[in-house]
Parts: C-alpha cells; structure tokens; sequence
C-alpha cells in the first residue's frame, strides 16, 4: 500500500511516500496510524498529536474508524496544506 505525506509529516519523517505491506489486524486509520508509530522514532514523533492530521483514501476524506481494506493509498496531511 502507498502511503503519502505531505508538509510537516514529510519533514519529520524524512520521506514523502512509502509502499509498505500492512499485517492483516490493521484495519482502520487509526490502526495503521497505531501501526506507523511502532515503526520508527520519526514515525512516532509525527503522529504524536493526532488531531492535527488530516486523511484521505485514494483521494478521498477519511476518518480515523474508516476500513482500508480495499485502499491503495493513503495520505496524511494537516488540516491546511501549501503548494
């Protein structure tokens, strides 16, 4: 699965995009957001303040409870972004 960055989650975790294989028990937002913070410190770091950080699955508005089974990508971003 792709998953995207964008502003200051980029900065903090030093790349823009990563395809990664999800496990199979992570099947909301929130859980993939769960699993990135396990992944690295940087990872951590970013996610720290959830509330902050905005998502979309191929392209379109999620929340925190939506499934991703079927997604290809996902992006996190803050509420406003630039450029």
């Amino acid at each position: 699965m792709k998953i995207r960055y964008f502003a200051w989650l980029r900065e903090k975790i030093g790349v823009g995009e990563e395809d990664l294989t999800i496990p199979g028990d992570v099947r909301t937002v929130q859980d993939l957001i769960d699993w990135l913070k396990l992944q690295t410190p940087r990872h951590d770091a970013a996610f720290e303040n959830v509330r902050l950080i905005r998502f979309a699955i191929d392209q379109e508005f999620a929340t925190a409870d939506t499934p991703i089974a079927a997604a290809r990508e996902i992006a996190f971003f803050p509420p406003v972004t630039g450029g």
